[in-house]
């Protein structure tokens, strides 16, 4: 990975034909082979499969070299039909044939490709597409919560990316699938710049020097540079700034290894196992499928995490992934509804812990693509945990991160601050009824769960929708009650239940007190305010923890 200073997108963006002057433009021209793709390997394999026998014969002749080809054509109803073309000389038939079917095909791709389009304006992201039936998708400015550039491994080797503008609203993205990986960075920069309130200062000094230049003009470019990018070959490496965690892949692995997963794995073989010598052998062939799905996993679960990056930039934080299919998304400030710092017991001895967010993403909880947005630190140490989270909370202050880290995530303490779950209710949670409970902060309310799977939930009160509190029967005898923290969906989990009911009431009345304050001071979803001065005059502390790996707060 190349480290450069956060202004290096800024650069390449503005080297890149400018595509964000509110005008229509188009696709890279290859984008309906890859969007069709699917569709080509099916044709592909269907005549593969029909066709293998001739295949095996052509490539291995020795196998059998007495093949008759005289067939008759009632022999070629329920025979191959290259030994009916054979048979009849029907070479030139055939040929014309496959030469109609490819114009038939590359006309339809022309025409997918030719009314597939796309502009930026100051205010919207809008994609036209379709022949007969017509789509057109926007996606305002003002509601986009990120933009993930994908760079899946096929379109890598030819200089290809696609963008997805992360809208507010479930199955709200718009995506642009494929641009040059050039046009892909510079498109997202621009969209970023919009987004924050920022003019595009550069585009229009641009577009000043070049009064003459017109819609067909900028089309040209973008098939100019799709071109070029197919002569190329594969794409150049990505200018990425450097990342302040760094995941070995032993680390990796072996945490795949130590999950929850490996022991379904274990008591699934044990239970076929003990099947088989209880009098069903055949039991035994169910192991052979469950090893391979749960072995498919891992490996998926694997390469999804290597090329692992996080970095601040001038636009938010820039988090890499994927091996094969490479993923970088631009989390903006204001965009991050909960934090949660988890550790399954598995990972205790070695000091390994996971944070995931909830954010907006445009998708459901039934995609499973959702997932891998939602994780920020597949597996980091204490020092790596630290680092992502002042990326994510710069401005939590300084004096409160050792309530994050020695009480919440590390606690109980010797005086404990967070208000835990009532001795006279302890048997309700009997492992973890000293951790169980809440700390309400200015600007953040944490909640602190579980013993053996330690977590710590953090819920910005700036992005708190609102909070609730519960009560059933068993609660109002032992007087405990539940609160909710209320956000977008996701992983993070804000109830919290069996409290003192008279700290939950006042957490009640705190919070939605808290959240008003906050919510009316917070400026974070408009990082405009602070521009790239604000990203720079963070970056020595960041650089700082980078160069310190053991640092501590």
């Amino acid at each position: 990975m190349q480290a450069s200073s956060p202004a290096a997108p800024l650069v390449a963006a503005r080297a890149a034909p400018q595509l964000s002057d509110g005008e229509w433009h188009r696709l890279h021209p290859l984008t309906p082979l890859f969007r069709g793709g699917l569709f080509l390997v099916v044709i592909a394999g269907l005549v593969i499969a029909n066709l293998r026998d001739r295949l095996v014969f052509v490539f291995l002749p020795w196998i059998d070299d007495d093949i008759d080809v005289n067939v008759d054509v009632e022999e070629f109803r329920t025979g191959d039909p290259i030994d009916f073309i054979i048979a009849n000389n029907l070479y030139l038939v055939a040929g014309l044939v496959l030469l109609g079917i490819l114009l038939v095909l590359i006309g339809l791709f022309y025409l997918s490709w030719r009314f597939h389009t796309f502009r930026i304006t100051g205010e919207d992201v809008e994609v036209r597409s379709g022949v007969l039936f017509r789509t057109h998708r926007r996606a305002p400015l003002d509601r986009v919560q990120g933009v993930n550039l994908t760079r899946p491994m096929f379109a890598r080797l030819v200089g290809m990316a696609k963008l997805e503008v992360v809208g507010a609203g479930l199955d709200s993205n718009v995506k642009l699938e494929y641009l040059s990986t050039a046009n892909a960075e510079a498109v997202r920069a621009d969209i970023l710049r919009l987004a924050s309130g920022r003019g595009l200062a550069e585009a229009q000094a641009a577009g000043a020097a070049a009064p003459g230049r017109s819609r067909r003009s900028a089309a040209a470019s973008v098939v100019s540079a799709g071109i070029n990018g197919l002569i190329s070959g594969a794409e150049e490496p990505v200018t990425e700034p450097e990342s302040v965690v760094h995941i070995p892949v032993g680390r990796l692995i072996a945490s795949r290894l130590l999950s929850t997963s490996t022991l379904w794995l274990i008591a699934i073989i044990v239970a076929i196992v003990f099947g088989s010598i209880a009098g069903t052998p055949w039991v035994l062939f169910t192991l052979i499928p469950a090893l391979i799905g749960f072995g498919a996993y891992w490996v998926r679960t694997i390469t999804r995490s290597l090329r692992y990056s996080i970095a601040p930039t001038v636009s938010g934080v820039r988090i890499t992934f994927g091996l094969f299919t490479t993923i970088t998304e631009i989390l903006p400030p204001g965009r991050v509804h909960a934090v949660e710092i988890s550790q399954s017991i598995l990972w205790r001895p070695a000091g390994w812990w996971e944070i995931t967010v909830n954010r907006l993403s445009g998708r459901g909880l039934a995609d499973g693509a959702n997932d891998q947005f939602t994780t920020v630190l597949p597996v980091g140490t204490r020092a790596d945990v630290e680092r992502v989270l002042r990326l994510l909370m710069p401005g939590l202050p300084e004096s409160e991160w050792p309530l994050v880290f020695e009480h919440g995530i590390l606690g109980p303490r010797p005086e404990d601050p967070y208000t835990n779950t009532p001795r006279r209710a302890r048997l309700l949670r009997p492992l973890s009824w000293k951790r169980n409970g809440f700390l309400l902060l200015p600007d953040a309310l944490m909640m602190r769960r579980g013993a053996i799977w330690r977590k710590l939930a953090i819920f910005p009160l700036a992005r708190l929708q609102s909070i609730g509190i519960e009560q059933g029967p068993l609660d109002r005898a032992l007087k405990v009650a539940s609160i909710r923290a209320h956000t977008i969906t996701g992983r993070v989990y804000g109830r919290l239940a069996i409290l003192d009911r008279d700290a939950a009431l006042g957490v009640f009345e705190d919070a939605e007190a808290a959240a008003i304050t906050a919510a009316s001071s917070d400026h974070s979803h408009r990082w405009a305010d602070g521009g790239p001065e604000a990203i720079e005059a963070e970056s020595p502390a960041i650089e700082a923890l980078a160069d310190a790996p053991e640092q501590r707060l």
